[in-house]
Formats: C-alpha cells, sequence, structure tokens
C-alpha cells in the first residue's frame, strides 16, 4: 500500500484496493483509514479482487459514481511463482495468469470507457524486469509479465490519439510480500525428476532473501515514487517504461528493442503511435 499512501501524499485522491477488507485484510484497510484520518488524506479503501469480474466492474461503478471520473489506475496485483516450471501444475499456471494479465485486462477494461469519453487517462501496469529478461526457475512468472508487457504496449499504440496512456513499471528486486508469498510447484512427482535441479528455487531465492535484509536493501519507495512520477507527468512526456532499481540490463534492452519497435511501426504507416520516450531508469542500485 506504499504506492497509495505515496499518492495520496501528494495531493491526489486514492481508491485503495484490496480483496477481503473485511476478513483478512481487515488490518490492512484499518492502517489504511486511520491514515486518512491522522493525515488529513483523500485517501479511500475498497473491495476489489482482481480474478472476479463483479468485484472488478463493481469497483469502477462506485469511483464513478462517488467521483465522477478515474483520471489514473495502478495494475499492481501479483502472484511470484518460482520453481521449475514443469513441476507447477496447470492450475497454478492458470491463476497466475489469471491474477497477473487477466487482472489489469480486466480492471483496464472496465476503466477505460470512461477515460477514454473524458479524453484523458493513464493506466499503470507494475510488471517486473522478469517481463524482459529471463531468470531460471520463473518461467511461469515471466510468462506471465512478459505477456502484461506485450498486452499494455499495444494498448498503448492503440489509444495513441485519445489522450489516454497505458505504461509500465518494471521493478527489479525489492523487498516486497512477493518474495514470502511466492507459490511453489505443487507436483513434487515432477520436481523429483530433476534430482539436485529440484533445489533451483531455493538456490535462486536465498541471496535476494539476503539482500533484502541487508544495510543496502534496495528502497522500496523507489517504486512508489516512479508511481507518483509516472501520474503527475504531464500526458504525452511519460515514458513507455520505467525501470526500477537493479536492472540486470533491462533498461539497456529496453532501448535498444524501442529502436526496433518504432522501426515496425514506421514500416506498417503507423509511426504516430512510436511512444515518444522509451524508458527511464529510477533508484539505480546500488546507489554511487
Amino acid at each position: 500500500m506504499l504506492a497509495a499512501e505515496t499518492v495520496a501524499r501528494a495531493g491526489h485522491c486514492v481508491y485503495a484496493t484490496m480483496r477481503q477488507s473485511s476478513g483478512k485484510n481487515a488490518g490492512a484497510k484499518q492502517k489504511i483509514d486511520q491514515l486518512a484520518v491522522d493525515e488529513k488524506l483523500d485517501l479511500h479503501t475498497l473491495d476489489l479482487d482482481v480474478s472476479d469480474p463483479a468485484s472488478v466492474q463493481a469497483a469502477v461503478d462506485r469511483v464513478i459514481a462517488e467521483k465522477g471520473r478515474i483520471d489514473a489506475i495502478v495494475n499492481n496485483a501479483g502472484i511470484m511463482s518460482i520453481g521449475l516450471s514443469e513441476a507447477f501444475t496447470e492450475e497454478q499456471m492458470a491463476q497466475a495468469m489469471d491474477v497477473n494479465v487477466m487482472g489489469p485486462f480486466r480492471l483496464s477494461r472496465a476503466a477505460l470507457p470512461h477515460m477514454r469519453a473524458q479524453g484523458s487517462g493513464l493506466v499503470i501496469n507494475v510488471t517486473s524486469i522478469l517481463g524482459r529478461i529471463l531468470f531460471p526457475s520463473c518461467g511461469v512468472y515471466c510468462a506471465t509479465k512478459f505477456a502484461l508487457e506485450a498486452l499494455t504496449e499495444v494498448m498503448h499504440y492503440e489509444l495513441a490519439g485519445l489522450g489516454v496512456e497505458t505504461v509500465l513499471v518494471e521493478p527489479g528486486p525489492y523487498p516486497s510480500e512477493l518474495l514470502p508469498n511466492s507459490p511453489a510447484p505443487a507436483d513434487k512427482d515432477r520436481l523429483a525428476g530433476y534430482g539436485p535441479l529440484a533445489t533451483i528455487r531455493e538456490d535462486l531465492t536465498a541471496p535476494f532473501k539476503d539482500l533484502y535484509g541487508g544495510a543496502n536493501a534496495p528502497r522500496t519507495q523507489d517504486v512508489a515514487d516512479a508511481i507518483l512520477g509516472l501520474i503527475e507527468m504531464p500526458a504525452g512526456q511519460r515514458p513507455m517504461r520505467t525501470v526500477c532499481g537493479m536492472d540486470f540490463g533491462a533498461n539497456a534492452l529496453n532501448d535498444a528493442v524501442a529502436q526496433m519497435q518504432g522501426d515496425v511501426l514506421r514500416s506498417l504507416q503507423m509511426g504516430a503511435m512510436v511512444p515518444g520516450k522509451a524508458t527511464q531508469l529510477i533508484g539505480k542500485y546500488p546507489p554511487a
């Protein structure tokens, strides 16, 4: 909820969404509601389950009913599946796709008609550097983030000229609930078939756990600041991609691919759809 707090403290009206605000997330709701009172913020909580189309539509309808418009949405819900790809079940893959890809698609589709009607709007989809580069044992997660990257960029092209932008925030490794809540592969028989490689999940995550617990852990605030910066940036000046923190070369890759993608659009006689700015890097890590 750091992004919601950061944007609200900057003077914006924010609806912080969560599942089961009267159940498992009641504590988070109470904390946000109290913060709004203590700091006199225009900050509200709202039930929203991105895997439930009715919940998504109800949330958008409520904001429109109360405020009359939606200026920006931030799709940040996600499942970070880590482990050997074959050992994840079809159900696990489907759930990851549903939350990480279909969730942002549902919310964007519910909000975009209002944005197009008002002639302005911003959709920020939070993906990952693993939507551009690949780590072993992150096949399922990478697949979902690559898919969301593609969808977001194509929608950016399609909305060009309508006053609405879809952009991407690509964090590197940051301390968050993603890693502690990461689902492991459920098919233990498939996992056992890989022998020593079956521990790749633990081998990959251990160094990052050490990093997060160290004195120089990356600042999660970087991502919240990036989101706020995009919201406050004038339309037409926002970069297509904002990389945060340890990028493992993703920022350079973005620059290179942007040139080639621009050539593709121009060859299709659609040069007007080329984003004005390809990428930016925020929160460089390790710091200079």
